[in-house]
């Protein structure tokens, strides 16, 4: 039977606090791919969890919530990732390479819903995802500023075009999986790579 958490030691909690959160999102990952996300509950998330309903809501303010990624955590790992690429990789390689490899990080998370039809809550997800994306978007722009050479002609113009174009080419993604899942033409890939070569083919190609 689910029961509410214990108070252990600071240190503890915190790794316990951090267990717990990514252990509710795997369960909510697994549910919603089996069962759909209108058919599954906050209760059923939480016992899979082994945790009660009401330490869910210590975590989440709803299901809603577990459809989106953990934007503190997906934006750190894609900023570490982004810190560790060469200082002379162009600019948009170098942000390619980063979300690539934060978004293996989150394979197996409640990521991988937003590619599923998500049952009548498309306009709540979507407009959520505008303002997480919108956040980040400002974040990236800042950090591709800084990987700029200093005599790059309107630097920052550079930089908001390359975080722009990466998080569009990210938001183009999740939106042709839905459509194809809901087509039933969905077969699982990695879209991130055919995604970027088709923005440095259109780069190539514009006047």
């Amino acid at each position: 039977m689910p029961i509410d958490e214990p108070a252990p030691t600071p240190g503890l909690r915190e790794r316990k606090k951090d267990r717990t959160r990514q252990q509710l999102r795997a369960c909510a990952a697994q549910l919603f791919a089996d069962r759909g996300f209108a058919d599954t509950t906050v209760a059923e998330i939480a016992a899979c969890a082994n945790v009660s309903t009401r330490t869910f809501f210590r975590y989440f303010d709803s299901k809603e919530d577990l459809l989106l990624p953990d934007g503190i955590e997906l934006f750190t790992a894609v900023e570490q990732a982004l810190a560790q690429r060469p200082s002379d990789e162009p600019p948009l390689d170098a942000v390619y390479n980063a979300l690539l490899a934060a978004a293996a990080l989150f394979q197996s998370t409640s990521l991988t819903a937003l590619t599923h039809p998500l049952d009548g809550t498309e306009q709540l997800i979507a407009a959520r995802m505008i303002q997480v994306f919108a956040e980040f978007e400002e974040r990236l722009t800042r950090l591709v500023l800084d990987r700029l050479p200093p005599e790059t002609p309107d630097a920052d113009l550079h930089a908001s075009v390359v975080a722009g174009a990466a998080l569009g080419t990210v938001r183009a993604i999740l939106r042709t999986q839905r459509s194809r899942r809901a087509a039933g033409t969905h077969r699982p890939a990695v879209l991130l790579p055919q995604a970027f070569e088709i923005l440095r083919q259109i780069g190539h190609t514009a006047p």
